[in-house]
């Protein structure tokens, strides 16, 4: 393997680089420098200029407002930003952009990419996910929330939880069952798309153990949904559903190596700042995460290579997604042991996000790492729990037995 990239394609990255000085503010050490009011009004300006120069969706066909970048180019774009600590949208982007955007591009009609995809861009249309409920958590395909066609509309009742964001949207994209009785249970759904400014949609926030009520509970009683509203066909949502999960667990594959290591590097200075950096068991420790980051690194190369090459992120999405789940909970813990004492009294500013590698420049103040620890035990649960990973990984790529139901 070569990690290079052709020369003509550093023509490009040079327009990128040279975009970022001419935009980003004077000094500018990443989102962590700046309060918590000045994070979103630089977000809230910052994704209409990358609006306006076709950068917030620049893999997205030109025609629907994208930059129509090649392949290459987006890695190249999204690689800048994450070494400058450039946010890529706003903060309900991994929603519009990331995950309901791209699935619309794949699965829609063109009247269906016409409507919504200049809508989600504008951030007229600011979306949230419907997928887990109280009764069947990460099983996807045990959900109930009960959808049935009356005349031109779907009529729904039912419940989701874990709503990122559901407080801001007024768009949910829900995975809800249109067939009961099936003999396979990712039988029988359908995915709908859900204007949640009409009567019977309740949303109720959840306060989380930071203090933060990022995550939601909605409420659906005879909410009505146009009959045209759905992606793909009626009862065959699981295949929707399916596409949209690969790109919430793949697509930033090979960018999160980078910021991951940027986090790495602030635990080591945090390290060299208590004087834990000369105990044997931390350096012990901070070499094992260091190894970790660089095998995610060549992971992401891998998934670069795919990327590139045209292929549709699979199965094999699980992988990464479990691996960096998983050392992320390892990584904070660690930083945790180095901060002793302070731990138990952070101060400092609160991450502006679910994981502090997303906001390059964080603080190195205990508030940063244990709002960042706090999050990072939501990371092997959203986007499909470790177990559910690990099934995928046994069952779809090395081909083993399905684990017995009932377990």
């Amino acid at each position: 393997m070569t990690p290079e990239y052709p020369p003509e394609s550093e023509a490009f990255r040079q327009s990128i680089r040279e975009f970022l000085d001419a935009n980003l503010p004077e000094g500018w050490t990443g989102l962590g420098g700046l309060p918590t009011e000045e994070v979103l009004a630089f977000l809230e300006q910052w994704r209409k200029l990358l609006h306006q120069h076709h950068l917030l969706a620049p893999q997205w066909p030109a025609e629907y407002g994208g930059g129509g970048l090649s392949n290459l180019e987006t890695v190249i774009q999204f690689e800048e930003f994450a070494q400058r600590g450039a946010p890529t949208g706003g903060p309900n982007d991994v929603f519009n952009i990331g995950m309901i955007g791209n699935t619309i591009l794949h699965w829609g009609t063109p009247e269906q990419k016409s409507h919504y995809i200049p809508k989600l861009l504008s951030n007229e249309h600011i979306w949230c996910q419907g997928y887990s409920e109280p009764n069947a958590g990460s099983d996807l395909a045990g959900v109930g929330c009960k959808v049935v066609l009356d005349g031109d509309e779907w009529i729904i009742n039912g419940q989701k939880i874990w709503t990122t964001y559901g407080h801001l949207a007024n768009h949910i994209f829900v995975v809800g069952r249109t067939e009961v009785g099936v003999e396979r249970p990712h039988a029988g759904l359908t995915f709908l798309l859900v204007d949640m400014d009409q009567p019977g949609v309740e949303v109720r926030p959840i306060k989380m153990m930071s203090g933060d009520s990022e995550f939601n509970e909605v409420f659906f009683t005879d909410v009505r949904c146009p009959k045209e509203n759905i992606l793909g066909e009626p009862n065959k949502g699981w295949a929707v559903a399916m596409t949209l999960l690969g790109f919430e667990r793949g697509e930033a594959g090979a960018v999160l190596p980078i910021r991951f290591r940027e986090e790495l590097d602030r635990l080591v200075e945090l390290a060299k700042e208590t004087g834990r950096n000369t105990d044997p068991l931390t350096r012990q420790r901070i070499a094992w995460c260091y190894s970790k980051v660089e095998i995610m690194r060549y992971l992401g190369m891998r998934t670069l290579t795919q990327f590139l090459a045209g292929k549709e992120l699979g199965p094999d999405a699980a992988i990464t997604k479990l691996f960096w789940s998983e050392y992320h909970k390892v990584v904070n813990e660690l930083a945790v042991d180095i901060l002793g004492p302070a731990a138990m009294v952070p101060s400092g500013r609160w991450p502006s996000n679910s994981i502090s590698c997303d906001d390059p420049g964080s603080p190195n103040d205990s508030a940063s790492w244990i709002g960042t620890m706090y999050s990072s035990m939501g990371g092997t649960i959203y986007a499909g729990t470790s177990q559910i990973q690990r099934n995928i990984i046994g069952e779809r790529i090395l081909g083993l037995p399905k684990e017995p139901s009932g377990r």
